[in-house]
């Protein structure tokens, strides 16, 4: 259906030990989708929503929140399954997000993976020496920890990486 100007709707109740590298596979066809509508693991969906400056903010985080705009739509208990599983279930909603400016979500995936590397330290012990090696000469505050940095930064930073 790639090839058609038919965007796709996709639902799913996707299996709880692999729904993060199933959401970060599915980022490359965002273009192709009108949303998405997803059952995961209520703690996937909360680090899929999270505001910076909070502990289920990252990498997961930044890469969705930056291509989609996503709401926590409905909670579901262990008692709406029979077994009942031994996690609360949510459904999040994903819109991906329209005209979005051109970046290279592989610099930007890398970024993120190093800046996340050791979440707990300032990011000038994980960025500092990899901006260096790009020859980054810009202005970016390296005395934050990476949760503390908004997806709008770590996209910027990206974008000037590449330019």
């Amino acid at each position: 259906r790639a090839q058609t100007a038919t965007k796709i709707r996709v639902v799913g109740n996707l299996p709880y030990n692999i729904s993060t590298p199933i959401l970060f596979h599915l980022l490359p066809f965002a273009t192709h989708v009108e949303d998405q509508h997803f059952m995961l693991q209520k703690e996937v969906v909360d680090r899929m929503v999270a505001p910076p400056a909070t502990a289920d903010y990252g990498r997961l985080s930044v890469m969705l929140q930056w291509r989609y705009a996503m709401e926590d739509v409905l909670f579901v208990p262990p008692e709406a399954f029979d077994p009942p599983p031994r996690v609360d279930s949510a459904v999040v909603r994903m819109l991906p997000r329209p005209d979005l400016a051109p970046l290279d979500v592989e610099v930007l995936s890398e970024l993120v993976q190093v800046a996340f590397s050791q979440r707990r330290k300032l990011v000038r012990h994980t960025l500092g020496r990899w901006l260096e090696a790009r020859a980054f000469a810009g202005s970016f505050d390296l005395q934050r920890r990476a949760e503390e940095v908004p997806v709008a930064e770590y996209v910027d930073l990206a974008r000037h990486l590449v330019s």
